[in-house]
């Protein structure tokens, strides 16, 4: 291979009669590299997306959640709680008490789910209280009777009982710590007049910021206690929230808990409820790749065009070759080379050109997004070897197949027809 190696590359440097074959062997090395750098990119942040989005969800909320299938929640939960935490594969487990609710500030009004919580177990199952950048989730820890005040940090604090919020919440209501806020619950008290809903004014003591849209504009987390106190449920849960220590066999150890709990229980994991989302990025990823794909399909036009406008400018060339005993396979081999050594370029070219735009997008996140709109304030980057391999695999077969026709026609050149006039 070394012949026709030498001169495929000669070839590829020699100047041509031709300006227009030099200028489309060009723009052929161009748009290989502007096709894989593009797909490059595109499955760059299609991964980042899945990654950031999957880590946000995992990290802020459990992997596992056990229900009451009638829903009426859970009583008796102390010894429940202890029982599955002993589950093999569980490493953590928080009880919760979870309800819709109407928080308002003066005017401004949302509506929001609240969770009741203990905050060191919520702790070891999710991340929302721990990315607490305003004030301090330190006053959602129980207090000792029903004292008048408690001592958080050395600070005194009011009766008024503590909730936490997230970031957007805060700013569509006008919030800020040490504010206060009115919760409004529907589940109310039935009077003579009706049925009323039951409202109590909480004192907002930490602001969080999860960067995930969804958590940040519709959640807020009290004391399990005053949860209870609000829903009118005395010692009572709704659900209880796992870790696993694999959280791709959430559904296996899922079906563990339930066996463990007994009946009339049943769980979810982080991929059943996220499963319509997941699939929708991964549709996405995959039509992303076949519509830039059609970029290195041009391009691969291109190199058809260039070697066949190069087998008939090197016709008399080929016919010399020949005459010297060059045999036609060798002279197929030389176009195929060629083809492919303009592809290997553009590939190179286009990889470097696509790891180093998704890298300097990773890197400094300058591409920011509306959190409303796409779950997270900056678009993603997370460029993967296997994406190289196969960018580059799809790209180099297709520039070898647009080289079969060009490489066959210089193959059945004959000496005597092409140097009769010579």
């Amino acid at each position: 291979m070394r012949f026709e190696f030498f001169i495929a590359a000669r070839y590829l440097r020699a100047k041509r009669r031709q300006a227009v074959v030099g200028v489309i062997t060009a723009i052929s090395v161009i748009g290989v590299a502007a096709g894989v750098a593009s797909l490059i990119i595109a499955l760059a942040i299609t991964n980042g997306m899945r990654r950031d989005l999957q880590e946000r969800l995992v990290g802020s909320t459990s992997h596992v959640d056990l229900m009451r299938v009638a829903g009426d929640g859970i009583r008796d939960w102390r010894p429940l709680l202890a029982r599955l935490r002993e589950v093999p594969h569980v490493t953590a487990a928080a009880p919760g008490l979870y309800g819709q609710v109407l928080i308002s500030k003066g005017a401004r009004s949302g509506g929001a789910l609240v969770k009741g919580v203990i905050p060191a177990d919520e702790k070891t199952v999710g991340d929302l209280l721990q990315s607490v950048t305003q004030g301090s989730a330190a006053a959602l820890e129980p207090v000792s009777g029903e004292s008048a005040g408690q001592q958080v940090g050395g600070t005194a604090m009011q009766a008024i009982p503590p909730i936490v919020i997230g970031q957007d919440m805060a700013e569509t209501l006008g919030a800020k710590v040490g504010d206060g806020v009115l919760v409004t619950s529907p589940q109310g008290e039935l009077t003579p007049l009706g049925l009323v809903p039951r409202y109590q004014r909480f004192q907002v003591a930490g602001i969080f910021k999860s960067g995930f849209y969804q958590y940040d504009s519709s959640y807020a987390f009290l004391r399990l206690v005053d949860a209870q106190r609000l829903f009118s449920e005395p010692d009572l849960i709704s659900v209880v929230s796992f870790k696993v220590d694999d959280l791709y066999h959430a559904d296996r150890v899922g079906r563990t808990i339930e066996d463990a709990a007994g009946k009339g229980f049943q769980t979810t994991n982080w991929m059943e409820q996220n499963r319509e989302l997941f699939r929708a990025l991964k549709l996405e990823q995959v039509v992303t790749f076949i519509v830039l794909a059609l970029i290195v399909c041009v391009a691969a036009l291109n190199i058809l065009i260039a070697l066949t406008m190069m087998v008939m400018e090197k016709t008399r060339d080929i016919a010399v070759l020949m005459s010297f005993g060059v045999r036609n396979d060798q002279v197929r081999r030389i176009f195929l080379l060629q083809g492919l050594l303009i592809s290997v370029i553009g590939t190179v070219l286009g990889l470097v050109v696509g790891y180093g735009l998704s890298w300097l997008g990773g890197h400094y996140r300058f591409i920011r997004l509306d959190a409303a709109v796409y779950s997270i304030d900056y678009l993603p980057f997370a460029p993967r070897v296997l994406d190289a391999v196969i960018v580059a695999a799809v790209s180099l077969g297709v520039s070898l197949i647009a080289t079969i026709y060009p490489s066959g026609s210089a193959a059945k050149v004959l000496p005597a027809e092409a140097l009769r006039y010579e």
